[in-house]
């Protein structure tokens, strides 16, 4: 569980009162008990790690620009992003354009914001992006599952309900995500509104909504309006989108469209390019850095030119190239390339968001517990405010592991406790303690230790401690078969939150109607 110490919330959440956020009139399959409410997430006490000096940074940011001013991107069948940026005084030549030395720049770092807030479905579990905040947020996109029960396969609507449940139930994970696997049995046309259903029903966290299309991120954001409230929308950042640019260089229509409803409707977007060096980009580090840079400038400035102000999140993923074999590899260049993005995102003003656990591995093995823990604690010491990717995910992102999410979740807690970094004040540097044992005395009586030991230290359920003996007594279980039997205690008391049977009903509906709007193809 996150440490209480880890974590603040914002202040207009510690003034609410619970009495504000309870539901009118009857229950929509009321709860027995209520999920633990964790702190919504961790507030950062430790520094973010800068790798590179000042000159390397400026020549990392002018290459950026050169590629912006003299390349360019192509904003490919989207004419009113074209007419945005034509306007705003970028040179376009049919889809490609081109933006003069700084321009791009500068419309971000003029209206976008550094920081926001994202309201959830209960207000106490709402999340910050920016300043010192850190929020954990679940595998995105993998179109298979597997568990140590299950063989790998295609996921399923009911795999997706089952991480939601999961991701609702583990206190480590503040948000609930979007598209935590990808339903390939429902419909292409329609699965977004089973998705956003799920993250609005299953839990009360804060979720991302669809990019598929302009429309189904309408659809989503409409959804949230029958949950949340029309007012509540308008008047706060209650959806992300993630919005993936196509490296090299390419912002295509069907995400731009997405791109420009959110921010039309002053909700968020995640910005992110994913440049794979030797395939969608240059193999070095300060290339792949520099072309990500222009790439996620070009998507800020759209979202800021629909609407100056909207939230905007600059997003990075890059991996290496196998050149063997010809799979993406996050080594030594992905953990630099999250630290010296981290440096650029801090020196734009805007919140910044890196991957968190994904493995290559095929399995939750030595490789997999090495890869997850080694990104996380780049993605951490980047400064980054938000991590997607941060459970369960295998096989460079094809693959969520049901298992390896529950372990990543415990991960997470232990990457809270370091991130709050250590408390020194009068009572934590312990003098009267020292005093009363003495030398050659023992510290485990000690009034001090009685009073803190409960959760001095991170205790976990998962991690095994014991002896030799006692771990054999109860079973020689490892790490994966013991996230299963926790995975399984999980979903057993997972209980829905509390939701009015009014607005339920007109979720239902909404969704009946689209899907009868909608044609139901699978391509």
């Amino acid at each position: 569980m996150v440490d209480p110490a880890s974590a603040v919330p914002p202040a207009s959440l510690a003034a609410s009162s619970s009495r504000t956020h309870r539901r009118r009139g009857r229950r929509h399959e009321q709860s027995d008990q209520p999920a633990p409410l964790a702190l919504p997430y961790v507030t950062r006490r430790i520094p973010p790690y800068d790798l590179l000096g000042e000159e390397a940074l400026v020549a990392i940011e002018t290459t950026a620009d050169r590629i912006l001013a003299e390349i360019g991107v192509d904003v490919r069948q989207d004419p009113e992003s074209l007419a945005l940026l034509r306007a705003a005084g970028a040179e376009v030549t049919s889809e490609r354009v081109r933006f003069p030395q700084g321009l791009a720049r500068g419309i971000v770092k003029r209206s976008a914001p550094a920081s926001f807030e994202q309201r959830a479905r209960n207000p106490d579990r709402s999340v910050r992006f920016g300043k010192d905040s850190l929020v954990f947020s679940p595998a995105y996109g993998p179109p298979f599952v597997r568990a140590s029960d299950m063989v790998r396969r295609y996921s399923t609507l009911a795999d997706f309900e089952t991480i939601v449940k999961l991701v609702y139930s583990l206190p480590a994970l503040h948000h609930s995500g979007g598209t935590v696997c990808e339903p390939t049995d429902q419909p292409v046309t329609t699965r977004h509104l089973d998705m956003v259903r799920a993250h609005l029903t299953l839990s009360d966290k804060p979720f991302m909504g669809s990019v598929t299309s302009g429309e189904r991120a309408a659809d989503s954001i409409h959804m949230a309006e029958i949950v949340l409230g029309k007012e509540v929308v308008a008047e706060n950042c209650c959806l992300l989108g993630l919005i993936n640019l196509n490296s090299p260089l390419v912002l295509d229509g069907t995400m731009l469209a997405a791109l420009r409803t959110y921010a039309a409707a002053g909700q968020g977007t995640v910005i992110t390019p994913f440049v794979i060096g030797g395939a969608a980009g240059p193999v070095t580090a300060a290339g792949m850095l520099a072309q990500a840079l222009a790439e996620a400038l070009a998507g800020m400035a759209i979202a800021q030119l629909v609407r100056p102000g909207a939230p905007v999140i600059f997003g990075y993923l890059s991996t290496g190239l196998d050149m063997r074999s010809g799979a993406p590899v996050r080594y030594e260049e992905t953990w630099q390339c999250y630290l010296a993005a981290g440096q650029l995102a801090r020196r734009l003003g805007v919140p910044f968001r890196t991957g968190a656990t994904t493995s290559t591995s095929k399995l939750p093995d030595y490789q997999a517990g090495l890869e997850s823990a080694m990104a996380l604690q780049a993605a951490v010491l980047s400064g980054a405010h938000f991590l997607i990717h941060a459970t369960g995910n295998l096989e460079a992102g094809l693959c969520l592991d049901l298992d390896k999410l529950v372990l990543d979740a415990e991960l997470l807690a232990v990457a809270a406790r370091f991130a709050a970094g250590p408390q020194v004040c009068e009572a934590t540097l312990a003098l009267e303690a020292v005093r009363e044992v003495g030398p050659g005395g023992n510290f485990l009586a000690a009034s001090h230790t009685l009073a803190r030991y409960r959760d001095a230290f991170h205790s976990s359920a998962l991690f095994d401690t014991a002896s030799f003996e006692q771990w054999r007594e109860r079973g020689e279980c490892d790490a994966v078969s013991r996230a299963a039997s926790h995975r399984e205690r999980l979903l057993a008391d997972y209980r829905r939150p509390e939701m009015d049977v009014a607005v339920g009903e007109a979720l239902d509906d909404f969704i009946a109607r689209r899907k009868r709007e909608l044609p139901a193809s699978f391509a």
